[in-house]
């Protein structure tokens, strides 16, 4: 699928790194656990998330050609456990001002180190911004606080999450990805609130070859359809099946399969 514009990207992370600090400025229980990444609280939540635009930031900033240990990373690890609101709040916006400002200077086609074949800038920014966006809504949900996410950077995160799987099955030898090997099946991801214009439909394909997928309507074995946000939301394993905004048509059982087997962002 096309991928969205490089600026567009960055833009989506600097967004995302101002929503996650109103949850954290909001008076949220930082000690909270989160329901949804259930071995982390809420505060190192925030920390997984500015490490990661830390390590982002020294890797293409420093046009690394392998791969930057966490350790070689300032402040990657956050201000330390029971920090005050205000002192986690403003070590999170200078972890994302580093990000937007190396990724901004780089553009999209700097070459750095990078995994899933793509050794460049802009796939760290997608990855980064997709990250992000998954992550603020654990946040969100252990916060207590509503989620919602624009358009095109929902239908791209699930476009980014299936190339990962496919990726996976392809060339890691113990990822879960690699037990989707077998009969046909397919799965029909369908957002009913897409604006005009964004081809919202997915056609996952299940057999002996591996996993592909594909934009557009077609009839499957299963069929997920819902808002938007919560088939994102559901594909990326954060809303349950049985939410009364989803609806599944045919073999659930297929659909349980493919989730149990891929977790990205």
């Amino acid at each position: 699928m096309a991928r969205l514009a490089h600026d567009r990207y960055v833009d989506e992370i600097a967004q995302q790194v101002a929503q996650v600090r109103n949850v954290v400025t909001s008076g949220a229980d930082l000690s909270a656990p989160v329901p949804t990444c259930p071995d982390w609280r809420l505060e190192e939540l925030v920390c997984h998330l500015g490490g990661a635009l830390r390590w982002i930031a020294a890797l293409v900033g420093g046009r690394a050609q392998e791969r930057v240990p966490d350790a070689a990373v300032p402040e990657f690890a956050g201000p330390g456990p029971g920090s005050a609101p205000a002192v986690l709040d403003a070590w999170f916006a200078d972890s994302g001002r580093l990000a937007v400002d190396a990724l901004r200077e780089a553009g999209p086609d700097t070459e750095v180190w990078a995994w899933a074949g793509d050794r460049s800038s802009g796939f760290w920014a997608r990855r980064m911004a997709h990250e992000i966006t998954v992550h603020r809504a654990d946040a969100t949900l252990a916060a207590k606080l509503p989620y919602e996410v624009a358009p095109d950077i929902a239908a791209d995160a699930i476009d980014e999450g299936l190339e990962l799987v496919e990726w996976a099955q392809r060339n890691n030898a113990h990822d879960p990805a690699r037990e989707m090997r077998g009969p046909v099946r397919s799965i029909h991801l369908h957002a009913t609130d897409a604006p005009p214009g964004l081809d919202a439909e997915w056609l996952i394909r299940l057999d002996e070859n591996g996993v592909r997928h594909s934009r557009g309507h077609a009839r499957a074995t299963v069929a997920l359809r819902g808002p938007l946000t919560s088939v994102l939301l559901a594909s990326y394993r954060r809303l349950p099946l049985d939410s009364p905004e989803l609806e599944i048509a045919g073999e659930r059982a297929v659909l349980e399969f493919w989730l149990e087997r891929t977790a990205f962002g």
